[in-house]
C-alpha cells in the first residue's frame, strides 16, 4: 500500500496562493493517477484536479486557470499550486493516488488531509 504525507495549508487572504506538496511512500508496483480532492464543512468531498504518469492533467472548472498540478515521478510526490485563491476555496484539501500494489492489485489511498482557508 502507498501512505501518502500533505503538506502545505494554511491560512492565506483572498487573493494570495498557497502551494501543496503530497509525498508518496511504500513499495508498489506502480502509481497511475495522483490527485487532489476537497471538502469544505457540509459537502461532499469533490475533485480538484488529478494528473497521470505522463502529465495529462484534469481540473475542475472551478479552479481552471487558478491552479496548477504537477508531478515527480521520481519522488513519487504530487503538488497543487493554488493562486487567486478565494473564499471558496476553503476546504480540507486530500491528496489522492491510484495504482497496482506488488500483488498485481488496485489500490486506492488517501491522506489525512490538509486544512486551507481564504
Amino acid at each position: 500500500q502507498v501512505h501518502l504525507m500533505e503538506s502545505g495549508g494554511g491560512l492565506v487572504q483572498a487573493g494570495g496562493s498557497l502551494r501543496l506538496s503530497c509525498a508518496a511512500s511504500g513499495v508498489v508496483r506502480r502509481i497511475n493517477t495522483m490527485g487532489w480532492y476537497r471538502q469544505a464543512p457540509g459537502k461532499q468531498r469533490d475533485l480538484v484536479a488529478h494528473i497521470t504518469t505522463d502529465h495529462s492533467a484534469n481540473y475542475a472548472d472551478s479552479v481552471k486557470g487558478r491552479f496548477t498540478i504537477s508531478r515527480d515521478n521520481a519522488k513519487g510526490t504530487v503538488y497543487l499550486q493554488m493562486n487567486s485563491l478565494k473564499p471558496e476555496d476553503t476546504a480540507v484539501y486530500y491528496c489522492n493516488a491510484r495504482g497496482v500494489t506488488m500483488a498485481v492489485t488496485d489500490f486506492d489511498s488517501w491522506g489525512q488531509g490538509t486544512q486551507v482557508t481564504a
